[in-house]
């Protein structure tokens, strides 16, 4: 007999709001992405320094890792994600196998936004807002996804594992984007403190 679950409504609404968050982003970039097709003279309203430079990242060649502008991939994934949270809210039970491939889709994503990061920090040197508001929102749909598999058993883990887990989820996902906070903080330490 297939196993199923549904999640509980913190999760969903957990789902739903970093799916409209990371959808909001997608949104924006996009469309300024077509701007500055248009006008490569464009500069996009959340360029404010030589840092935080939206335009930057827009123009470089990682911003189409796939041959098509990346926040087009967000259009669809983000969607999706607030489908299985509204989904959710509405009473849907789903078996294992969506679980983990749901899982795995939010994996596929943190992997993608962390190669994202090392090149926006080292290799073209500038932030983009609405990107980090996309790299936060799958950073936490990916840790309580995870957590929700662990603690139904979808994946397998000891049994400390899933104990911690159950009390403290949070602690996963403060930690990482933490951790790229002081990675942007070191990055540009002389420019944030001049």
């Amino acid at each position: 007999m297939t196993r199923t679950a549904g999640g509980g409504r913190a999760l969903a609404l957990l789902l739903v709001i970093t799916g409209a968050a990371g959808l909001l982003a997608s949104w924006v970039i996009t469309i300024d992405k077509f701007k500055l097709l248009e006008n490569p003279d464009f500069v996009p309203g959340c360029s404010l320094n030589p840092v935080v430079s939206c335009g930057n990242i827009m123009k470089s060649d990682q911003a189409e890792a796939f041959g098509f502008p990346n926040p087009m991939l967000g259009l669809v994934a983000y969607a999706i994600v607030i489908c299985v949270g509204v989904g959710l809210l509405a009473g849907a039970v789903f078996p294992r196998w969506y679980w983990l491939v749901f899982d795995a889709g939010t994996l596929f994503g943190v992997g993608f936004c962390t190669w994202l990061q090392f090149q926006s920090l080292y290799r073209i040197n500038s932030l983009c807002l609405w990107c980090c508001l996309a790299w936060v929102a799958t950073i936490l749909m990916f840790w309580y996804v995870t957590s929700f598999n662990v603690r139904k058993g979808f994946l397998p883990a000891p049994g400390w594992l899933r104990g911690f887990l159950a009390e403290f989820t949070w602690v996963l996902p403060v930690l990482h984007i933490g951790v790229i906070g002081m990675l942007i903080l070191t990055r540009w330490w002389d420019f944030w403190t001049s």
